[in-house]
This record gives structure tokens, C-alpha cells and sequence, in this order.
């Protein structure tokens, strides 16, 4: 892989590490895939890294229908779950397809090119 693409993938993967909303399992294949760089299980660490990505990276709408449900109020309360409804809501009418939480659009930035880490 070209430099500059291995660069932008280790800088968003250490976004998605230091992302508050960033799952255990999903922390976890970051952090192997970092501590495989330039070794022999680079290749198996990148396909591990995508897999999960591929798990953890949720859809607009999937987040949109949790920030307007009853375990959204829950989690976030009310007035912050309707704040991330509306937001989700501008995030699709401006044409976002995947979540807009930090882990997620690092961790779509990195799908978008997967191939390099395959």
C-alpha cells in the first residue's frame, strides 16, 4: 500500500481509538492492528480491523432510529436524544449514510478503503 493511504488509515484508526463512542471489541482490533504494523500479521490484524468496522459502523438510519426511540431517551435523555434525532436527520438529508459519531466516521473513513487493508 502506498504511503500516503497506509498514513490516512493509521491516523484514522487512531481516531477511532481515542472516539468516546468507540466500542471495546472495536478498541481492541484497533489497537492490534497498530501493534501489527510492520510485521507478519499486519495483513491478518488489517482483515480483522475491517471485519469489525464492518459490525460497528452503523447506518444513518439505524442511528436515527435509535436517537428517537424510547432506549435512545433512555440512554441519552430526552432532550439530548431529540438533539441527535434532528442532527441525524440533517446528516441524511445532506446525503451521510453512516453514523456521524466520531468511532464511525473514522471507522468509514478506513471501509472506504478497505481493500488496502485486505
Amino acid at each position: 500500500m502506498a504511503k500516503a493511504e497506509r498514513d490516512f488509515i493509521v491516523e484514522k484508526v487512531k481516531e477511532v481509538l481515542a472516539a468516546p463512542s468507540c466500542c471495546a471489541e472495536l478498541k481492541e482490533a484497533a489497537r492490534n492492528y497498530l501493534d501489527a504494523l510492520d510485521t507478519d500479521k499486519e495483513k491478518e490484524a488489517g482483515k480483522f480491523l475491517v471485519a469489525e468496522l464492518e459490525e460497528d459502523v452503523q447506518d444513518i438510519d439505524s442511528v436515527l432510529g435509535f436517537f428517537s426511540s424510547d432506549a435512545g431517551r433512555g440512554y441519552f435523555g430526552a432532550e439530548k436524544a431529540a438533539e441527535m434525532a434532528e442532527l441525524a436527520k440533517k446528516v441524511k438529508a445532506e446525503g451521510g449514510k453512516t453514523c456521524f459519531c466520531p468511532a464511525c466516521a473514522a471507522g468509514q473513513a478506513i471501509l472506504d478503503k478497505k481493500e488496502a487493508l485486505l
